[in-house]
């Protein structure tokens, strides 16, 4: 089973930064596609930001050049370096990997909350 975790969330003013982590644990994989998602309180949850196995990003258009996701192939880690915050950017962030056929299943998540 292929597990990953999510970590660096917390509480930063309006325009700060913050670095977001997703460790793989478990049976080591090859993720061939990493993604981001986001969910605020009452809303659905968002694809926010994509990574292929050969370096290609995607971006929800909110967040366009303002968060940058990246990848560690070595520690099967993948970031998401979050500038210029905003108040709507407060959510629970998650990551997702996809591997063969398969996805990994949801993590716990972090929590990210931007202050006006």
């Amino acid at each position: 089973q292929v597990q990953l975790v999510e970590s660096g969330g917390g509480l930063v003013q309006a325009g700060g930064s913050l670095r977001l982590s997703c460790a793989a644990s478990g049976r080591r994989v090859n993720f061939n596609r990493m993604d981001w998602f986001r969910q605020a309180p009452g809303k659905q949850r968002e694809l926010v930001a994509t990574i292929t196995s050969a370096g290609s990003t995607n971006y929800a258009d909110s967040v366009k050049g303002r968060f940058t996701i990246s990848r560690d192939n070595a520690k099967n880690t993948v970031y998401l370096q979050m500038n210029s915050l905003k108040p709507e950017d407060t959510a629970v962030y998650y990551c997702r990997g996809a591997y063969g056929l398969t996805w990994s299943p949801w993590g716990q998540g972090t929590q990210v909350t931007v202050s006006s």
